[in-house]
């Protein structure tokens, strides 16, 4: 059963024994958009209450991701948008990645036809979208990394996209949970 919450029901800024008392509902309403399109993560880690800290909280949401099946993990990789692709023109990116993705907006015209083909060669060899945390990187590391990661295999890539998933919901975590 799926239950709308509204805002008032979530306080804005929470901290972890405010996460470690929410019901699984309330948890979900709260944590569910750390992981892109994903909130069956939440849904799965809120039964491993209480967290020690927001460390343990993130290990236990990724945790749930690393133990699905490859297919899964494939499934999930393909919820998250194309750097400064399609979803990004068209204003339908999630809040966070529309926040995580804005230096994007600065490419050059060259730029971005490049990051499109190199985006397209990387999802047509591995059957998922190249995955960076771009506030963790420049302009020049995205691109560099981008033209290795094509070259490896789809296995090395499976786990590379987790771990800079990793990056970016630890951030996203930190940003949302009050210290």
């Amino acid at each position: 059963m799926s239950a709308v919450l509204s805002t008032s029901e979530v306080p804005a800024a929470l901290t972890l024994a405010d996460i470690n008392r929410l019901d699984r509902v309330r948890f979900v309403a709260a944590l569910g958009g750390v992981f892109e399109h994903s909130p069956w993560v939440a849904t799965q880690a809120w039964a491993e209450r209480p967290f020690a800290s927001i460390d343990h909280l993130h290990r236990t949401m990724i945790g749930v991701v690393r133990s699905t099946s490859r297919e899964v993990r494939i499934d999930f990789l393909r919820m998250h948008p194309e750097l400064a692709g399609k979803e990004a023109q068209a204003g339908t990116m999630t809040n966070h990645s529309t926040a995580e993705q804005a230096g994007l907006n600065a490419l050059t015209r060259d730029e971005l036809l490049a990051l499109r083909r190199l985006n397209a060669e990387y999802a047509e060899k591995h059957g998922f979208p190249f995955i960076i945390a771009v506030l963790k990187n420049t302009r020049s590391q995205i691109f560099d990394a981008l033209r290795t990661r094509i070259q490896r295999d789809t296995d090395t890539e499976l786990e590379a996209a987790i771990e800079q998933i990793s990056i970016i919901t630890r951030l996203r975590l930190g940003r949302l949970l009050a210290h």
